[in-house]
């Protein structure tokens, strides 16, 4: 991530200290926060302190090495056990958080010395978050190819930068095709009820210097409808063994109304995203969030530019429901940029990427 011309990782281990992009001030305040322990990593995760698939697996294993680290020797599998379990009831849908503390957890436990257990721990969880920045690269290189001079693109939410340790899934194709020289646009879905396209994609936009607009997320079919969309490229929390996806709530709409109109619709993920025990999409935990995300704003006061205010924005009687996700059925999707290539959303080239 490049930020007024310096690079960045979106969330990385210092020492005990998991240090991260606090991503809910964005784009009025770019900040870096630190989390001390493995709880406070762990309800960073849960407040989309860090959001995003893999940043999300990223920060949850390095909240692993952080129990790890701080265990002590008499009960260090105890503890490790604790800190898995309380980080993956942070959030249930992504599968990158699962497939990191797994992992992680493996690593620091599967030798008898504890001190060798703590250097695991530490070494597995940097060398996955640098391997997913390389798959997201990757990605780029692989989705860079559907990408013709002047295409319009479309997405849904943050898949870029911000949601991965560095280069992103669906914004990584654009990157690339930038850096080769190619003139792109991106229509920018405002992604509510937390704003993740105005807010995160359109500052990564405009730090790469890449022409975009933000529109109302009901506004995507009529850009479609009149011929302003070449292609749609989208990132996902959990693909299905069959090629269903989950991914942020209103990605569904978006693949309907693109198959509709002709318009390819495709899903960057690195392989970690991928769930090959899910068989299809029904089986994806779909997470609600509380209805304060919906009935609630907050932003920049314009008459102070210091201030960020939280507005009431729906009737004080209403309530509101808030799932998080939706799940997009395999028959909608054009094909699956991969840190391996492009694929098919079906079982057997899923298979093959293993």
């Amino acid at each position: 991530m490049r930020v007024e011309g310096k690079h960045y990782h979106t969330v990385w281990l210092d020492g005990k200290n998991v240090k991260m992009i606090n991503q809910p001030m964005l784009p009025f305040r770019f900040e870096i926060v630190t989390m001390k322990t493995h709880i406070e990593t762990a309800e960073a995760i849960k407040e989309m302190v860090v959001r995003g698939a893999g940043a999300i697996g990223a920060a949850a294993g390095y909240g692993v090495a952080q129990a790890a680290l701080d265990a002590p020797k008499e009960s260090f599998k105890r503890n490790i056990g604790e800190a898995v379990e309380h980080i993956k009831n942070t959030r249930p849908t992504a599968q990158d958080l699962f497939h990191f503390t797994d992992a992680v957890s493996k690593a620091a436990l599967g030798v008898e010395d504890v001190e060798e257990g703590r250097r695991k721990a530490v070494e597995t969880a940097t060398a996955m978050a640098m391997d997913q920045a390389t798959m997201g690269e990757k990605i780029g290189e692989f989705g860079d190819e559907l990408i013709k001079d002047g295409a319009k693109i479309l997405t849904h939410c943050n898949a870029g930068w911000l949601a991965f340790v560095d280069w992103g899934s669906a914004l990584a194709p654009v990157y690339k095709a930038k850096r080769n020289g190619k003139n792109v646009f991106v229509w920018v879905d405002e992604t509510r009820p937390r704003l993740q396209g105005a807010r995160l994609t359109a500052w990564e936009l405009a730090n790469e210097q890449i022409p975009h607009s933000i529109i109302v997320d009901n506004a995507a079919g009529y850009y479609m409808q009149n011929g302003e969309v070449d292609l749609c490229i989208v990132g996902a929390d959990r693909v299905a063994s069959n090629g269903d996806i989950a991914n942020k709530i209103g990605t569904y709409e978006k693949a309907v109304v693109a198959k509709e109109n002709g318009i390819p619709f495709y899903v960057a993920v690195p392989l970690s995203t991928i769930d090959l025990s899910i068989k299809s999409g029904k089986e994806i935990p779909i997470e609600e969030r509380s209805e304060e995300e919906v009935l609630y704003a907050r932003g920049e006061s314009e008459k102070e530019r210091s201030l960020i205010e939280r507005l009431r924005i729906a009737n004080w009687k209403s309530t509101a429901k808030n799932p998080a996700f939706d799940v997009t059925p395999a028959k909608y999707i054009a094909g699956i940029i991969t840190s391996k290539g492009i694929i098919k959303p079906n079982k057997e080239e899923i298979a093959g990427l293993f």
